[in-house]
């Protein structure tokens, strides 16, 4: 009896990482949810048959201790943490700047390299790393968030490069919009914002591509949404 694919999502909590987990539940994958506070995922877990890891994505110690507690290689790993500071550049708080591209960039290396170790040894797998339009243009009074976004697209352009031929799939998608969500809602058809189980349905297509047809990056955004 073949064993269910496996897929990891780092990052995970509500929203988009909430969608993506119940969509591959769906469709039949087993899950391992990492985020640096688990116990809020307790909710998640009970829905989608997830274990549940406590990861500081930034530290190397506890990204390897998450993929050497898998129990194979994993078919899809997700990562999707995020964190941001704001501020005038002459103003910004050196220890919030580094925390920013600590998660955003460095964290997505340290995942990104334990996941290919795996898929390498396995032959097969994809990689999909959450961008967002920050990772292709710098707003104002956003500069450490464009810096860890540019550096994550840098990364997923560069693995693709190197890692596609040997049939580990890269994949970066760009989130150009807000996400609703219950703390961001909107009225009923207005479509301003993303719908995270759309964002899902994009995730899973991206996944699923047939390897002669591999995509490196796609960008979602409403159809409201200017760029």
């Amino acid at each position: 009896m073949s064993r269910k694919p496996l897929t990891v999502i780092a990052g995970a909590g509500e929203g988009l990482s909430a969608s993506l987990a119940r969509r591959l539940h769906r469709e039949g994958h087993d899950l391992v949810l990492a985020a640096r506070n688990a116990g809020k995922l307790d909710g998640l877990a009970a829905q989608t048959g997830a274990r549940v890891q406590s990861c500081d994505v930034s530290s190397p110690e506890d990204v390897a201790q998450l993929f050497a507690g898998l129990d194979r290689a994993p078919d899809a790993a997700i990562y999707n943490p995020s964190y941001r500071v704001r501020g005038a550049l002459v103003e910004l708080d050196p220890v919030e700047v580094k925390r920013t591209i600590e998660v955003c960039a460095f964290g997505a290396f340290l995942f990104a390299q334990q996941a290919a170790r795996m898929m390498l040894a396995a032959g097969k797998g994809c990689i999909v790393f959450t961008g967002a339009s920050a990772g292709v243009k710098g707003y104002p009074k956003s500069a450490p968030f464009a810096m860890g976004k540019f550096a994550l697209r840098g990364l997923a352009q560069s693995m693709a490069r190197e890692l596609h031929p040997q049939n580990i799939h890269i994949a970066h998608i760009v989130i150009d919009g807000g996400i609703r969500s219950a703390r961001r809602p909107e009225e009923p058809g207005a479509d301003r914002l993303l719908d995270p189980d759309a964002i899902a349905d994009s995730y899973w297509h991206v996944i699923n591509q047939q390897r002669s047809s591999w995509s490196w990056e796609i960008e979602v955004r409403p159809w409201t949404e200017t760029f």
